[in-house]
């Protein structure tokens, strides 16, 4: 991995994001023998403090947050690569400083090549890259990427903005945007299933599936991120990215080759095929909620109108998917913290009319457990004939306990490699926010949230939301059936 040695740059480097994320993660890749030889890492932030300082406490933070078990030995490997820089900013002569240490760096022997990476608030993306320009970071021999989180922009029209103003900068094929969503295991194995498995691909079109539910639920409400929320919902904050991500690579068709642009333009297509919505298809698909309680929380108005909770039936037109509904639900402050992907297949004609009958079901389950579990109608031993349930189960959790590689570590790495696969392209972003607005323009505004308790399954509402094949939310039968002693 010499070739992809580099100086990693993180603005935001005294933020939550950098303390249980992003230096966790380097420490687990360091453990596995994953980071570059060469990687440095240069901390910027608001707070003065000398390099020393910081380390210490970075060796807390990867204590508390990493997933792999701390040695003094192996952190202070990672340790010797990091260094702290004070920056405020909004202040151009910072940037022209920062450019001058890490032009002083490389003249003695640091890597050439920078990948810069914005853990701070989507306010500071744009005037940060154009400091950048200003002082020379950006320029100079060696690779230059950009990695950003979401969110990219709360509409249409200013992730346009934004996407311009970066991409002036930085040409599209360096700019990484973050979902870190997509990088999960079990998401990553859905393509894998599909495409590896003659027996999955041959079935999965309109001809055989019911429909495909993809529903990420959360136990928790808003907490502290009450101001933020309030002006996003779970549709910006949640469906835009991770639920139509998972949508995506779903339905998507058989890319060319794993090549990160054949594996993207196929989302695309997928996109493309979404039908947007108009004044009459959100009237009985679109349900927003909010949970009891949410207009209590911290910094939310007393009247929000904010939903914590989105179901929508979505449809993809195109010739594999025509006519089969994607029913996609998200939501806060619920019963169980879940996240899966259901495929439901049609039933198959019943050999009696007595014969009791339960549709195959395709469990692609991404957390809490993670595994893939098929449902099959067999017969039940005995002198006569009746039907019952079989589950043949795939856990991942159980064979690797829990050892899944964290999201950040294989994003980190891929931007460092300049594997571009998992993360999302301008176009890519530009059909999903304009999905998105078109549900917002017909739906928000004239739409009061229905309500919930908190700890339930959502509002009752959503008892009769689906309305094909058996009509039920199959997350809802779930149950852990492992216990794990770790």
């Amino acid at each position: 991995m010499k070739n992809n040695s580099n100086t990693m740059v993180i603005f935001g480097g005294t933020g939550d994001l950098t303390h249980r994320k992003l230096i966790p993660a380097l420490y687990q890749l360091d453990i596995n023998g994953f980071l570059p030889e060469g990687l440095n890492v240069v901390s910027v932030g608001r707070k003065h403090k000398t390099s020393e300082e910081y380390r210490n406490e970075l060796r807390e933070s990867v204590k508390k947050y990493s997933s792999r078990s701390f040695t003094e030995e192996l952190f202070n490997d990672l340790a010797q690569r990091v260094e702290y820089f004070t920056l405020d900013f909004d202040t151009q002569k910072d940037y022209d400083s920062l450019s001058e240490f890490l032009n002083k760096r490389e003249k003695e022997g640091k890597p050439e090549n920078r990948l810069f990476y914005l853990a701070v608030s989507p306010d500071y993306f744009g005037k940060i890259v154009d400091c950048m320009e200003e002082s020379g970071i950006t320029g100079g021999s060696g690779w230059r990427r950009l990695v950003i989180e979401k969110p990219f922009g709360k509409d249409l029209e200013s992730a346009t903005a934004l996407n311009s103003s970066i991409s002036r900068v930085f040409p599209e094929k360096s700019i990484y945007r973050i979902d870190h969503y997509v990088a999960k295991e079990m998401i990553q194995n859905i393509m894998m299933l599909r495409f590896q498995n003659s027996i999955f691909e041959s079935i999965w079109n309109r001809s055989h599936i019911d429909n495909v539910q993809i529903t990420v639920l959360e136990k928790e409400g808003v907490g502290t991120r009450g101001g933020y929320y309030d002006h996003t919902g779970a549709l910006r904050d949640m469906v835009q990215n991770h639920l139509l991500q998972l949508l995506a690579i779903t339905a998507m068709e058989p890319p060319k080759s794993l090549d990160p642009d054949d594996v993207r333009d196929e989302k695309v297509r997928v996109f493309q095929a979404l039908k947007d919505c108009t004044a009459e298809c959100t009237d009985g698909n679109v349900l927003f909620g909010q949970y009891d309680g949410y207009r209590n929380e911290d910094k939310v108005p007393e009247d929000s109108r904010t939903e914590t909770l989105v179901a929508a039936r979505v449809q993809i037109d195109n010739d594999r998917w025509r006519g089969v509904p994607f029913y996609l639900l998200t939501g806060k402050a619920l019963k169980n913290k879940t996240a899966q992907v259901t495929i439901e297949f049609r039933k198959m004609a019943s050999l009696a009319s007595d014969l009791k009958q339960e549709p195959n079901i395709l469990e692609i389950k991404i957390q809490p457990d993670e595994g893939i579990t098929l449902h099959l109608s067999v017969k039940k031993p005995g002198v006569i004939d009746e039907m019952v349930q079989a589950e043949m189960d795939y856990c991942q959790s159980c064979l690797y306990l829990f050892n899944s590689p964290d999201s950040y570590e294989k994003l980190i790495l891929d931007a460092m490699t300049g594997d571009s696969t998992r993360f999302t392209r301008w176009d890519e972003l530009e059909l999903t926010w304009s999905f998105i607005d078109s549900i917002l323009r017909h739906a928000k505004d004239n739409v009061i949230p229905k309500g919930y308790e908190i700890g339930s399954d959502g509002p009752v509402e959503l008892d009769s939301f689906i309305k094909s094949g058996s009509g039920k939310w199959w997350y809802r039968n779930r149950t852990s059936q492992y216990e794990y002693n770790l």
